[in-house]
């Protein structure tokens, strides 16, 4: 057994900031399948994963059990779909009918949902909503027609089995000629995984929300900040963040302190390898599968040509890196100029990161770039507009602020609408709702600006994509403007840990209607200090410009701290459909609606 590999991060006095990058040969140990022994898919101690088995076709068969793992130097049991982590790239074709038969050989309920593919609501593998769940011995059948092209992915959605391995890959190749050109592709899925069993983790958060929290405010912070801006402004600021009774760096619930982050099933260490020919061009199918995390994606020395946003081709644009978080995917191009590229994917609260290698022969290694700096939260991401132009200020550019008066800011009406693009006043609604004790915060002057990369990467002298660079290539499916608005908040508190819409858990809420055949206009507020990565089933999300105009179709839609964001959704597909945080803690503690569509 290999020792564990630990690099030293950020404030490296405190000996608690470390990163785990993992077992070299981490991964599943021995398969606990019997089709996975059947077909050899995986055998013997230390087998490596990364290089999931790509299924093609019409017909599957997918079998959900457990495996032995060991990624840190502790084993541990996952739960996997044919023995695999990830489970197996499924490889369809659109205008096909597939069949997919999953086994359930556990001893608790499970499901796969196929996400952001249009299907019929009773194989969207919801339970509860869609169907039953799959019971321990039984088989479920799952048959629909392939309707899209473009790179997706499926998941467990029962209890915590997407933290503990049940996720996987969805290519779908287009009917006709796909217009975009590689030589070559491949699959890079990130994940996270946690040694912990899912439920103490949640019970810690629920004990303390920031438990996990690495970057919390020291005494040198203060110290550097009195230095700085002077010991007056520094006090200021420390009284500010303390009465409100938040961190400036709540910005992941869970930390490389309880998740080793992983590309492809490896560790940073095992360093996942893609092989390349000089001369050709790659193309990568990202596709963020953590249950808990947000990564930045950059390859230090090459650009990357974003070609496609949730499976639909955009124009094509050209960054130096991307934020994407859980559910999102993003199809990148890029051309090698060296023999060895590393792929790095650094998690947004900036603990750790999954990271892999392009290169041009097995066991080539390229340079690892330093984690970028903790940045604190700005008062944009706390007020919204009423932070007059703040989002991009650092912690240490308050000083001239009255921190002191700002107590109260998150019960307190700050304003009374936002202003959109085109200079309207956009009244914002609380509901009666919001004013309980699962509310610590909300936003009367939420910002409206689609061209912010968000917190760690503004102003880091990289070209960063943001939402408002994505431009999908035909246009709207619909070209109908709404006929009703429907507004909703997403909402929290952070000390007690609950999630949840309008202040209302799911379990205590109502489902929210379309009717069918209509266009609806959903504009959801954003009142917490978190990025929310927000997921519809079973329709299309078309966001919009401020001032309405058509800019991307997506499943997954990001909305960052007090940002109000707008998209038209053509209510098409009847039945029951969920509607969630794609954080899992967040969906399971709360932020999860059902939609009827009728």
């Amino acid at each position: 057994m290999k020792h564990l590999t630990e690099l030293p991060i950020l404030n490296p006095g405190l000996s608690r900031r470390r990163f785990v990058q993992g077992l070299a040969a981490g991964g599943v140990l021995l398969s606990l399948s019997p089709l996975a022994r059947a077909t050899g898919l995986l055998s013997g101690a230390g087998t490596k994963t990364g290089t999931a088995n790509i299924l093609s076709g019409t017909q599957f068969d997918l079998e959900i059990g457990e495996s032995a793992v060991n990624f840190t130097g502790n084993p541990r049991i996952a739960t996997t779909i044919n023995g695999s982590l990830p489970a197996p790239t499924l490889r369809w074709r659109e205008g096909d009918t597939v069949t997919i038969r999953v086994t359930n050989r556990l001893k608790e309920t499970t499901s796969i949902h196929w996400h952001g593919i249009i299907l019929p609501f009773e194989m969207d593998g919801v339970p509860g909503i869609s169907f039953r769940g799959i019971q321990p011995g039984e088989t479920f059948t799952y048959q629909f027609k392939v309707q899209q092209n473009g790179t997706y992915w499926y998941h467990s959605h029962s209890g915590m089995q997407e933290a503990t391995g049940v996720y996987g890959a969805i290519i779908i190749d287009p009917a006709q000629d796909d217009p975009i050109r590689a030589d070559r592709e491949y699959v890079v899925q990130l994940s996270d995984w946690t040694d912990e069993d899912p439920m103490r983790v949640l019970a810690k958060l629920k004990m303390q929300g920031d438990y996990y929290n690495y970057n919390q405010p020291t005494a040198v912070d203060f110290f550097q900040d009195a230095s700085r801006i002077g010991l007056k402004a520094a006090i200021d600021k420390r009284k500010m963040w303390n009465e409100m009774r938040m961190s400036p760096t709540d910005l992941a619930d869970l930390s490389a302190d309880v998740l080793t982050y992983l590309m492809n099933g490896t560790t940073p260490a095992g360093n996942w390898t893609g092989l390349f020919r000089p001369g050709e061009r790659i193309r990568l199918r990202f596709i963020n599968g953590a249950a808990n995390t947000f990564y930045d994606v950059r390859i230090p020395g090459l650009q990357l040509t974003v070609v496609q946003a949730d499976g639909i081709n955009v124009e094509p644009v050209t960054v130096d890196e991307f934020r994407f978080g859980p559910g999102e995917t993003y199809d990148v191009l890029v051309q090698p100029k060296d023999d060895a590229h590393t792929i790095f994917a650094q998690a947004m609260d900036r603990t750790g990161y999954a990271r892999g290698t392009l290169a041009t022969h097995a066991g080539l290694e390229a340079p690892v770039p330093a984690i970028d700096p903790v940045e604190w939260l700005s008062m944009g991401d706390m007020m919204g507009a009423m932070g007059g132009g703040m989002a991009g200020m650092s912690h240490g550019d308050m000083s001239g602020m009255d921190h002191g008066n700002m107590k109260g800011m998150n019960h307190a009406g700050m304003g009374h609408g936002a202003m959109t693009a085109a200079g309207a006043s956009t009244e914002v609604r609380h509901a009666r709702t919001e004013y309980g004790a699962s509310i610590d915060m909300r936003v009367d002057t939420p910002r409206t600006n689609l061209d912010d990369p968000g917190i760690g990467l503004r102003n880091n002298g990289r070209r960063v994509l943001t939402l408002a660079d994505l431009h999908t290539i035909g246009g709207p499916m619909d070209p109908r403007g709404a006929e009703r608005e429907i507004e909703l908040h997403l909402t929290g508190n952070m000390e007690r840990y609950t999630w949840s819409f309008d202040g209302v858990e799911y379990g205590k809420s109502t489902p929210v209607r379309f009717h069918y055949g209509e266009r609806v206009r959903i504009i959801l507020h954003n009142d917490t200090m978190m990025t929310h990565p927000m997921h519809l089933h079973g329709m299309w999300s078309e966001l919009e410009t401020p001032d309405g105009q058509f800019l991307a179709r997506r499943h997954t839609i990001p909305v960052q701290p007090a940002q109000r964001i707008s998209f038209l959704v053509t209510a098409d597909a009847l039945g029951r459909w969920a509607w969630h945080c794609h954080l899992m803690l967040h969906m399971d503690t709360g932020m999860f609606r059902e939609v009827v569509v009728a």
